[in-house]
């Protein structure tokens, strides 16, 4: 699922001549602590309410306070572990869609995404997670799912990032349909590959936001 299908139209952004209570109403509204700014469809940036409280003047308009996060934001086609990972970094609940010519094209919520995470089809299947480090360079779909498939065993899904402390390393993150990981990993290890992570389940467990933030810490996204 990409960012462009999990734009939620029921935040509208702010505009730089709003007034700063217009802003403070409609996070209460919908429950959120951030909004964004657009100008003439240009997205300019985030306004939390956090800043709101600080001016303290009601009568301000969105213009007169500074605003962040003008570089928060993803891509219309980005996968949703893209905009988890821009959540994540910085810390905020809502994170701007922005399209071909960079135009505003709405915003994702992180409870949205999650919700989208869990919803997934490989997320809902019973099984269990783990997480290879390797040079880009040795990376080969081909070679893992011909090693997991040498178990009975299927992938569900994949997710590759790099590496922050090393850009020649890649964290590959494969999801497969068993509950137990022991064979595929003594597999793996026997054919040289490192395992940094591992997240066994079971047919009831659900990944919720603690889990992602263990796997977060764990590919250092």
């Amino acid at each position: 699922m990409i960012a462009e299908e999990l734009i939620n139209h029921m935040i509208p952004p702010l505009k730089p001549t709003d007034s700063i209570n217009k802003g403070l109403t409609w996070m209460e509204e919908l429950r959120v602590n951030q909004l964004p700014v657009v100008d003439n469809g240009e997205y300019i940036g985030l306004i939390g309410e956090d800043i709101i409280y600080k001016y303290n003047n009601q009568n301000a308009l969105i213009k007169d306070l500074q605003l962040f996060g003008q570089d928060i934001f993803v891509s219309y086609y980005q996968h949703f572990y893209d905009v988890l990972k821009v959540a994540d970094t910085y810390g905020v609940e809502v994170i701007p869609v922005l399209g071909e010519e960079n135009n505003f094209l709405g915003v994702v919520t992180m409870n949205d995404t999650l919700s989208a995470f869990a919803k997934s089809t490989a997320m809902k299947e019973p099984g269990s997670i783990f997480v290879l480090w390797m040079d880009q360079r040795d990376y080969s779909l081909t070679e893992i799912s011909r090693l997991v498939e040498s178990n009975h065993a299927k992938i569900l899904s994949t997710y590759i990032a790099t590496d922050n402390q090393d850009p020649s390393k890649i964290n590959v993150t494969i999801k497969v349909d068993k509950t137990d990981l022991a064979r595929i990993i003594s597999t793996f290890e026997r054919f040289s590959y490192r395992i940094i992570a591992k997240f066994q389940a079971t047919e009831n467990q659900e990944i919720d936001k603690e889990r992602l933030d263990i796997l977060f810490r764990y590919l250092d996204l």
